[in-house]
């Protein structure tokens, strides 16, 4: 249901109550339309406070609350103690004026600048979160659930605990899925297929979050606040929100860097097999690729093209693109013991 629904409908009831209570008490307002006004009024002004106040959170309202509590209270035991006694009518009424304003005032400034270990020291034995809340909630944007490897993660026993999707993420893969660009159709229905996936393994459970943030349009900056909100972990794939994320001191694991961290460290005399499968830059090198998208460069190894061969690392070399790793077929392994192959 829209926001703006319901506010034109407030709006409405509140008009409706203004002309009702010049029906009912005319000593207030003796004026149907005069009492329709005031109601109109009276819910415009409500509404405007709600947009001043979008942008604050639940836990900022209770910690605002709480202060204001506290404050008051510590005005009201000062107000009733001996100090005051002696005051004459009019000045006590400007003394419990300002301590009342002033306490309150402190109270929620206080409030607002502490966090929840602050009230565990004040309340020590009540915590503001259940007992039975997973310590650890894995929050997936668009990029993680299409690339999927949070999947095996899992399954390997890598990574533990629940996790969340909100359904503003899941509402822009539909998007992707069904965009009339045919490669985006395609990552969106690999992502939804992925997300089943994620679903039907008893591995991990699954929740979709409906945690919204209506005043914000980009989804990247709607998560990076709900992964602050929830302490959760955010995996993505997508550079610019992992330095968003990382300047707003969010727990994130970019899966691209992960997986560059569990790549084989090779060294020169290392044996691999691999298939090689297009002709290399310079005459005679063949170009195969490791399963982790690595390019090893086989000298001497025009002709074996197609074929799947053992080749022993020589040297590697370092560039902005990853590493290229150059190799030459061993001399006991002739080109007449590999079978024949078409090549590609």
């Amino acid at each position: 249901m829209s926001l703006w629904f319901i506010r034109i409908l407030f709006l409405c009831l509140c008009t409706a109550a203004g002309v009702a209570i010049s029906q009912v008490r005319p000593e207030f307002i003796d004026n149907g339309v005069l009492g329709g006004m005031f109601g109109f009024g009276f819910g415009g002004f409500l509404i405007a406070i709600d947009e001043m106040l979008k942008g604050i959170s639940i836990r900022s309202f209770s910690a605002t609350s709480f202060g204001l509590v506290v404050g008051n209270s510590i005005a009201f035991l000062i107000d009733h103690s001996a100090l005051f006694e002696n005051s004459d009518n009019k000045t006590r009424w400007l003394i419990r004026l300002c301590l009342f304003l002033g306490f309150s005032y402190i109270g929620i400034i206080l409030a607002m600048r502490s966090n929840k270990e602050d009230f565990s020291l004040i309340i020590p034995y009540v915590r503001f979160a259940a007992q039975n809340k997973p310590d650890n909630l894995l929050l997936l944007d668009t990029s993680a659930i299409i690339d999927g490897r949070i999947a095996d993660l899992l399954e390997c026993g890598l990574v533990e605990g629940m996790v969340v999707v909100p359904r503003f993420v899941l509402k822009e893969l539909q998007q992707v899925a069904d965009s009339t660009d045919a490669l985006k159709r395609a990552r969106g229905r690999r992502g939804l297929e992925m997300l089943n996936r994620l679903q039907s393994s008893t591995v991990a459970p699954v929740k979709i979050h409906d945690g919204d943030f209506p005043g914000e349009k980009e989804v990247d900056t709607k998560i990076v606040m709900l992964a602050k909100n929830l302490n959760a972990r955010l995996f993505t794939n997508d550079f610019n929100l992992s330095q968003i994320a990382q300047l707003q001191s969010v727990k994130l694991v970019n899966l691209n860097e992960a997986a560059r961290a569990f790549k084989a460290v090779l060294i020169p005399g290392d044996r691999l097999h691999i298939k090689l499968v297009r002709e290399g830059k310079d005459k005679g090198q063949a170009v195969g690729y490791l399963s982790d998208g690595t390019m090893v460069v086989v000298n001497q190894g025009y002709t074996s093209i197609g074929a799947e061969v053992e080749v022993t690392v020589q040297s590697l070399l370092q560039t902005g693109a990853g590493v290229i790793v150059f190799a030459e077929i061993p001399p006991r392994q002739s080109v007449a013991n590999i079978p024949a192959v078409t090549r590609n």
